[in-house]
Parts: structure tokens; sequence; C-alpha cells
């Protein structure tokens, strides 16, 4: 596989999932659980996580607390092959975290804390180290903000990167229009499903998806959990279902899948094999607890995704 190089900015989280959660115990009793697990995350850092697994030169940009989460939080990075120099450390808020109870099925809730990726500033990135990348992915254009989220990806654009975007909070038509200046230099928006019918207001994910394509975005790439995926262009539709597997935790799949997707465009892959890849990375990291679940590969990855398993919408 050629080598990309992608730059990932914005949100990155540090997870501690908990499992066989199946209620909350009463007042101040405990409980046993199997295992409790810390991992890195967010639709940035978990992202780059992944890329880095599957063989990108990965750059990670954003903003952590200066604190004993931070510092758990880029020793994971490292560990994985993400280059963290483009992260930058506050002490005006905490490491964004979140508490993850697992239930057995593999769903899980969470509690989570902002902290410093609210912090996250334009004037934070050095641009010239992020357009040394081939692709640019935006993970919480909502926490830089509209203005300048759309400023980052105009400069990415206009200096010949590709970009890709990933909202993480629940959609809404608000959220809509705060990053509107962020679609119309977006290559890839890749939302969930149901952040598309809350952005939309749409009666299914297919027209929610169109409706999000004529915002401004090249291709809409939504996941929908065991359905798979649906990627909607100006030149075509296409639907790649999910792979068979026992789940574990789905905690970082969304992630996983924008990985996947990303690389595979970066690539040449066409929509169809490059969602073919995202859904197979998706099982692999939902075999295991969070984002940095299993010991994947590039050539792993491939060789599930190799099977003939999609469909024409």
């Amino acid at each position: 596989m050629t080598r990309v190089e992608i730059a990932v900015v914005g949100v990155h989280v540090l997870d501690t999932h908990v499992l066989g959660i199946t209620s909350i115990p009463e007042g101040s009793q405990g409980q046993l659980v199997p295992t409790i697990k810390i991992s890195p995350a967010g639709t940035a850092g978990g992202t780059a996580v992944v890329l880095s697994r599957l063989g990108a030169a990965v750059h990670s940009f954003g903003a952590i607390g200066a604190d004993a989460m931070g510092d758990a939080l880029l020793a994971m990075l490292c560990r994985e092959g993400v280059d963290v120099g483009g992260l930058v450390r506050t002490t005006a808020a905490q490491t964004s975290a979140s508490v993850i109870p697992v239930r057995p099925n593999g769903d899980r809730p969470a509690w989570h804390c902002v902290g410093a990726n609210a912090m996250l500033r334009l004037e934070d990135l050095n641009l010239d180290e992020v357009i040394r990348s081939s692709h640019l992915h935006l993970g919480g254009p909502e926490f830089l903000g509209g203005p300048a989220a759309g400023e980052l990806l105009q400069y990415a654009k206009s200096n010949g990167l590709s970009t890709s975007v990933d909202i993480l909070a629940a959609g809404d038509p608000g959220l809509l229009q705060w990053i509107a200046d962020v679609l119309a230099h977006t290559d890839y928006l890749l939302p969930n499903d149901e952040q598309v019918l809350g952005l939309t207001g749409a009666a299914d994910v297919l027209a929610g998806a169109r409706c999000l394509l004529a915002a401004g975005p090249g291709c809409v790439a939504v996941t929908q959990g065991s359905k798979g995926a649906l990627i909607v262009s100006h030149d075509e539709t296409v639907e790649v279902p999910a792979f068979a597997i026992d789940v574990v935790d789905t905690t970082g799949c969304g992630d996983a899948f924008s990985a996947g997707f990303i690389l595979g465009r970066t690539l040449g892959r066409d929509l169809r094999g490059a969602a073919r890849l995202g859904c197979a990375t998706a099982a692999h990291v939902a075999t295991g607890i969070g984002t940095d679940a299993g010991a994947y590969d590039f050539d792993v990855v491939e060789a599930l995704a190799s099977g003939d398993h999609s469909a024409t919408a």
C-alpha cells in the first residue's frame, strides 16, 4: 500500500469503558465488572488511531488538558504511531473524557466532559504543518466554530488537500446553520443516520443525505449501525451492508468507518470500494473494546473488505 499522509484536526478524548453493565447500582453500592479499559477516542483522536493502524502517516492537531489524563492520551496516541506535535496543551480546561458503560449487547450510553476540546482556536493550529498532508480530516467542526472551521477547510482545499468532516454533536437544524461555512469546502461529510435525520428533519436517511448533499459537500457518507453505510454523491447512490460479526463494543465504530473510507478514497478507491473498506474497519473495531481494539492492519481489513457484499440503492 502506498503510504499517505493525513492531518486529523479536532476532538480528542480519553474514553473509559466499563464492560458488563446491565444497571447502575443503587445508592452507594458497588458492582464487580469483568473489564475496565481506557482508550484514545474522539472524531479526530479515534480516527487518527485507526488511520495509523491502517498504515497512514497521521498528524494530530487539537487541544488537550495539562493533566494526567492528557499525559495518558498522548502516550496512547504515540504508542499507536500518531504524530502528536500538533496537539496543544491548556491549563484552562481538563482533557476531554468520557465514561462509557457497555451493555452486554454492545450498546454504550456515555457520560462526557467536553473539556479542552472547547478551547481549540484556529490560531492554535500550525497551518503550514497541516497542509503538508494530502488529506485533512476535521472531527467536530462545531467546537472550532463554523466560520473558523470553514476557513481551515478552504485553506486546505486551496493548497490541494482533499477534506472530510465528521460531526460529534447530535444533529439539529441549528447545528447545520452553525457549520454552514464548512460544507462548501468538504469533499466527504461523514454523519451517522440519527444526525442526518436530526440535521435535516427528513422522513428517511436517503432523503436527509440528499438534503445535506445540496448544502455543499461533494459526498455524504452515512453510517447506519448494523445496516452498514449509505453513500450519496451527485453521480451515484451506493449502499454497503455491515459485516456479520459478534459485537463486543460499538464505541468508535463511526470513527473506524471514517478512517477506512478516507483511506480508501486517498488510495483511489471508488465510493463503493472505500465504503467497503470503512465497513470492514468498523467490524474489526466492534469485536473489541474501544477504538484501539484488536490487532488489525490494512492487509487484515482488506481481506475482510474483499468479500462481495454490497448493493446499489
